[in-house]
């Protein structure tokens, strides 16, 4: 990546993007192609950016994170603390986890390839539209229950393609399987904080072979910031039940996408 500016607006995408329900690996995606960047670095990079955002949802969800993760780490040493909804939450956390584990890891060269594809990216998009579309016909039934946090993990795990919006995969299968707005949205944003360090994990051991691009610093502290606007502006949108209003959006997005993938193909 030659440009500063180029990396910047990487960044800038990332963190307005990430948690609103447009696919922020799906913008990425096309941002890339159309800067004409190639791919050496890019996984890295976009990672990196995840990192940040990640970082955002810490401090966002700060208090319940805290609390949850001192009433899990009790309950491994005190059979009374078990009671707890943080003992509870922690184990459907690391269930849905490994649930998208499963699901993302042998698709690592997919999405690859994918990425690179303005075709596969509209696809994405239209995915997301469809799911934006159809949650807000989601009756509320029920809490968080293992069944919920699997099928949240595997809409995690899908949603690593470009154009699937994680945000919105995750909340739209918490809503189909009853969950309330509010719960839906908690526990989709605490349980992408293990997935995205688990996968920077396994990704930082090919940074020397994939140097970041110039000015990541810079990309990733913009991302941080703009994330912790958008998350809070998600969260507004998720509870008065008007985020499916960037359906639109995504439909609108993919159909170019699709239709440019068409035409370069020729």
């Amino acid at each position: 990546m030659d440009s500063v500016w180029q990396t910047l607006a990487l960044g800038a995408v990332q963190g307005a993007a990430e948690f609103l329900p447009v696919s922020s690996s799906g913008h990425l995606a096309l941002l890339q192609t159309f800067f004409g960047m190639s791919s050496d670095g890019l996984l890295a990079f976009d990672l990196l950016l995840h990192c940040a955002t990640a970082l955002a949802v810490l401090i966002f969800f700060r208090e319940d994170a805290t609390a949850f993760l001192g009433q899990w780490c009790k309950g491994l040493f005190s059979g009374e603390t078990r009671a707890s909804e943080g003992w509870r939450y922690g184990w459907l956390t690391l269930a849905g986890t490994a649930m998208t584990a499963l699901v993302a890891l042998p698709l690592k060269g997919a999405v690859e390839a994918a990425m690179a594809s303005p075709l596969m990216v509209g696809c994405g998009f239209l995915t997301t539209a469809g799911l934006l579309c159809l949650a807000p016909l989601a009756q509320e039934r029920r809490g968080l229950t293992l069944a919920a946090a699997l099928v949240v993990g595997l809409a995690q795990g899908l949603a690593v393609f470009p154009g699937v919006s994680r945000s919105g995969a995750t909340i739209a299968a918490a809503l189909f399987m009853g969950l309330p707005a509010a719960e839906a949205f908690r526990f989709s944003f605490l349980m992408s904080v293990p997935a995205i360090l688990g996968a920077s994990l396994l990704e930082g051991l090919e940074f020397p072979r994939a140097p970041l691009p110039m000015g990541w610093p810079w990309a990733a502290l913009l991302a941080f910031a703009l994330g912790c606007c958008s998350l809070s502006l998600l969260r507004r949108l998720v509870l008065s039940g008007r985020w499916a209003y960037f359906g639109l959006y995504c439909f609108l997005l993919g159909l170019v996408a699709v239709v440019s993938g068409i035409m370069t193909a020729f």
